[in-house]
């Protein structure tokens, strides 16, 4: 007998794991597969993180956001975001931190889009993004995410409201959220560039901490370069306002070298 939601409550959770992906192998050779829904929808909703790991795999690859299916699925998503599960093992390495299985929804989301899937869950993303009590991985694949979610619809965001937000998260000291946010910020003001005319002091300030400081973890140095991407995305953001360093007070004694730099 079937369980409310189409699966089979008889399968193990091997069983269950080993016939999802055998659909995603059916799906990588090339074919339809427009069955078995209700148990990768099983494995997303689990508790443990080997079976929800299986289930937003296959969740991302099978479906799409307009697929009927999806609106079963918003609540568990929800949930893994905002107070992910944890299981623990016999062992204390067995237990879950919360921030793996947020990435694995962030993840999937950003994979799936769907208008209604992104209108059902942009604030969530946007509160994970922001919260003080997010890691580094969590916001580095949030601010991803939200990245893919504003392609998709440009008008989710409210760009006076939202550009505080990315101002204080700017300061963060971590390269990579950094390199993260800067790909949003770019995303963002391509579209609606007055909205984020306030960032270019923050924008700058790192930029010289880069260049001219030379402050930079020893892991981001490429060939004593420090954190060339982030780099060229800051400057990618300063050319977007040509005249950014003469209209603002930036605080910074080698404003005209940065002037040039934004001009090349």
């Amino acid at each position: 007998k079937l369980a409310a939601d189409g699966s089979n409550p008889s399968l193990s959770s091997y069983q269950r794991k080993k016939y999802v992906w055998k659909l995603v192998y059916i799906h990588v050779l090339g074919y339809e597969v427009d069955f078995g829904h209700a148990e990768v929808l099983a494995l997303v909703r689990s508790k443990k993180y080997n079976e929800k790991s299986v289930g937003y795999v296959a969740l991302s690859l099978l479906l799409r956001g307009s697929d009927p299916v999806m609106v079963t699925i918003v609540s568990a998503m929800k949930k893994d975001l905002t107070m992910a599960p944890a299981t623990s093992g016999k062992k204390k390495k067995g237990v879950i931190k919360n921030d793996a299985v947020q990435c694995l929804a962030l993840c999937s989301l950003a994979n799936i889009s769907g208008l209604e899937l992104i209108q059902a869950m942009h604030v969530e993303v946007q509160h994970v993004l922001v919260s003080k009590t997010s890691t580094e991985q969590v916001k580095k694949k949030s601010a991803l995410c939200l990245l893919r979610l504003t392609r998709t619809s440009p008008n989710l965001l409210s760009g006076r409201e939202f550009a505080p937000h990315i101002g204080q998260l700017l300061q963060d000291k971590h390269l990579g959220v950094l390199t993260s946010l800067m790909s949003l910020l770019n995303g963002l003001a391509s579209q609606h560039a007055v909205d984020y005319e306030s960032l270019i002091p923050h924008v700058v300030h790192i930029l010289s901490l880069l260049v001219m400081k030379k402050q930079c973890a020893r892991e981001y140095l490429y060939y004593r370069t420090p954190s060339p991407w982030l780099q060229i995305k800051l400057l990618k953001f300063l050319q977007l306002y040509p005249n950014a360093v003469e209209g603002h007070d930036i605080g910074m004694e080698a404003s005209g070298y940065v002037s040039q730099l934004i001009n090349v």
